[in-house]
């Protein structure tokens, strides 16, 4: 696995470069088929900001999605540590949903083969309603705007679901393969999850 460390506006060390190396050797008894892992290292120039005067942005390229997280601390070691279990966390994630989602449909194929309904599904969430200036916001958390391009390719919504787990967002903005409409699934409680599509008129 390669590690590639860049740093913005901070010099960084040989000494925390082969540090990095060393613990993000640990990510690959989580995932073997990582191939090259980046980090990028930002020092803020804020001094209001000082408990988060440095953010580590780790992102992992492997022979599947791409993996992403990031974390901020008052110094480099700290914000490495944190992206490090944030990442770790969310390719355990991705592991159990795709535990869960084989025995679900296991479960469900048994019933259907056996001539059972399994019956309608439950959605037991509420989500908070808020207004940010002319905006109404539903859920919690702050609004960010911010604009993005990235290049699509037809999926289906297991493996939207699944490349949603490893980048660690709580949605995912994908073309559905079967359809190909656009599409974003989202999480809603636990591993409940929603999809919203769009029908294109000619």
């Amino acid at each position: 696995m390669d590690v590639v460390v860049t740093g913005r506006h901070c010099e960084l060390s040989d000494r925390f470069r082969g540090h990095v190396t060393e613990k993000l050797s640990r990510l690959e008894k989580h995932d073997h088929r990582i191939i090259r892992v980046q980090v990028e290292v930002e020092q803020e120039r804020n001094p209001r900001q000082a408990d988060r005067a440095v953010r580590v942005e780790l992102t992992a390229f492997s022979k599947g999605p791409v993996i992403r997280a990031e974390a901020a601390a008052e110094e480099k070691m700290g914000a490495l540590d944190l992206a490090l279990d944030k990442m770790a966390a969310q390719m355990r994630r991705a592991a159990d949903r795709r535990r869960e989602h084989k025995h679900k449909h296991d479960r469900v194929a048994d019933l259907l083969d056996a001539g059972v309904d399994a019956g309608p599904v439950e959605d037991d969430s509420v989500d908070t309603v808020r207004q940010v200036g002319p905006i109404t916001v539903t859920g919690e958390g702050p609004l960010v705007v911010r604009e993005k391009t990235h290049a699509a390719t037809a999926m289906t919504l297991d493996q939207a679901l699944y490349e949603m787990e490893l980048v660690g967002h709580d949605f995912y903005l994908y073309v559905d393969k079967d359809t190909e409409r656009p599409c974003v699934v989202y999480r809603r409680r636990g591993y409940d999850y929603g999809v919203i599509s769009l029908d294109l008129k000619e």
